[in-house]
């Protein structure tokens, strides 16, 4: 077992730790949801996008791409199909939901040209070592000058954060950041944020002294979720998240019963990889 974390599982912790039990410890189920598929469903299809020639990769090609991406994705999880016909209690048509998904993929129009991209990498596994704990997850696109500087992109179909919340949301893109430098040795001149929702990008031209406290950040994260695991604390913190949570119902602060701990609960919150709450799902959904 080696020890990993993901920022999707540390942003579980950072929120609340008994969260990050119920999802990593417990591995209770949570329902599924029409938001986060769609949010999949349109990195799906900005990813594809890019096998087409530059000329070809307008938002007319690039809607038409998704009902074969979500028959794809359909074929992979048929549990998917069944989404469509309720999100958050409301009926909603296939044709709404096909709607609102080429919507977001109309509006990346708005903010980037993809006719004058050409990505180094697409769906990029990144991971690397920090102490004992091995940081790892999933870049949407990196893209590279022709100096060598590195931009990291990160589509997003959530709302984009008020100032007061850049910072969390940001954290994300340092972290893969953080994995990049100690792998490749080259620190990332950009990393940006485009919240396909409202159509506003959010980036940071990172330093040294950014990462290493990113770093030294992940350090503390990981002793606490360590401490956590091993003393079997797992201590909630309510706030507005709590309104969407899954698990209100055997949440120790809203007056329910977490079930017994299970055998091996130290070696899963030490080794979150084998949930069923993929991280790349989880990071699509923000």
């Amino acid at each position: 077992m080696e020890p990993a974390l993901s920022p999707s599982r540390a942003a579980d912790f950072m929120q609340c730790p008994m969260l990050y039990r119920f999802r990593v410890v417990d591995r209770l189920p949570e329902p599924p949801s029409a938001a986060a598929a769609r949010g999949t469903l349109v990195h799906a299809v900005l990813e594809e996008l890019f096998d087409l020639p530059p000329h070809e990769r307008t938002s007319e090609n690039a809607t038409g791409l998704l009902p074969a991406a979500w028959a794809r994705m359909v074929e992979a999880e048929p549990g998917l199909a069944g989404l469509l016909h309720v999100e958050e209690g409301a009926s909603v048509t296939v044709e709404d939901w096909f709607e609102q998904a080429a919507a977001f993929v109309e509006r990346w129009f708005t903010l980037e040209d993809p006719t004058v991209l050409e990505p180094a990498e697409r769906e990029l596994y990144v991971e690397a070592k920090v102490d004992d704990v091995t940081i790892r997850g999933y870049v949407d696109r990196l893209d590279r000058a022709a100096d060598g500087r590195l931009r990291v992109v990160d589509y997003k179909t959530g709302r984009a954060p008020s100032e007061t919340f850049e910072a969390r949301a940001l954290f994300q893109l340092k972290f893969y950041a953080l994995a990049l430098w100690r792998s490749r040795g080259v620190l990332p001149a950009r990393l940006q944020l485009v919240y396909l929702r409202d159509g506003q990008v959010l980036w940071i031209d990172p330093t040294e002294e950014d990462l290493l406290a990113t770093e030294r950040k992940i350090r503390a994260l990981w002793k606490a979720i360590e401490l956590a695991a091993t003393t079997g604390d797992w201590r909630p913190r309510t706030g507005r998240a709590c309104s969407w949570c899954a698990h209100q119902a055997v949440c120790p602060a809203w007056g329910g019963t977490p079930p017994p701990l299970p055998e091996d609960a130290t070696l899963r919150a030490l080794d979150p990889r084998s949930t069923g709450r993929t991280d790349k799902r989880a990071e699509d959904a923000d």
